[in-house]
């Protein structure tokens, strides 16, 4: 119990490092309105792409930590599901990593428009697309497959979840986080820009407080 605590912990300590470096990569007050070519990036300032970059690199390997943190959660239930989710979510963060450390890179090409030839700047772009934006979507995808078998582990029942805890996996979260762009802009403002963060700290959180309400029931 006290290794899945601590791995619990880690997980929550990715969320807030990774998601405070995707903020200093992506977050202006023009992010909404500048989504077109990555021109958002143009608001951001150097400095903050440069602390962005290295705060989420930093803090990336710990998500896997806490996704060991959720395979221990679930195994007791079913070992084959719970080695399904841990390695569905090893392989969106190895995915999730290689894309959070080209942002800052991206960024910085924006900032050279008009410096440069506008084909070479063109081309720049649709190479990052085709290489790089390309895996965030993938990423949402295998999020999507782990949170299909998080729910089916966990619905089976023998873990150290509730069942209540199905209906936060983090596809759904992710998908809430995301809603507030149609009732709350100026939230949105705020959580779009690292809605995988904050969907991985509230379900890590969750997580954490299962997994002490289960130990208070065991003294």
């Amino acid at each position: 119990m006290k290794l899945t605590r601590i791995l619990g912990y880690l997980g929550l300590i990715a969320s807030i490092l990774v998601g405070l470096g995707e903020y200093f990569l992506h977050y202006s007050p023009e992010i909404l309105g500048h989504s077109d070519n990555y021109e958002f990036f143009k608001f951001v300032p150097l400095d903050n792409l440069t602390t962005g970059h290295f705060l989420a690199v930093i803090g990336l390997p710990f998500y896997f930590a806490g996704y060991l943190h959720v395979y221990r959660m679930l195994k007791s239930g079913n070992e084959t599901l719970a080695r399904l989710v841990l390695a569905t979510g090893f392989i969106a963060f190895a995915i999730g990593g290689v894309w959070i450390g080209s942002r800052a890179s991206i960024g910085n090409i924006i900032h050279l428009k008009g410096t440069i030839d506008a084909p070479s700047y063109e081309n720049l772009l649709a190479h990052y697309t085709s290489h790089m934006e390309v895996l965030v979507e993938a990423l949402r995808i295998i999020i999507a497959v782990l949170s299909i078998v998080f729910v089916i582990a966990i619905l089976k029942g023998g873990t150290y979840y509730k069942k209540w805890m199905a209906i936060f996996n983090p596809i759904v979260i992710l998908l809430l986080v995301f809603s507030t762009m149609f009732f709350a802009e100026d939230l949105a403002k705020h959580l779009a820009p690292i809605a995988m963060n904050v969907t991985h700290f509230i379900l890590f959180s969750l997580s954490l407080f299962q997994l002490n309400q289960l130990n208070k029931t065991q003294q």
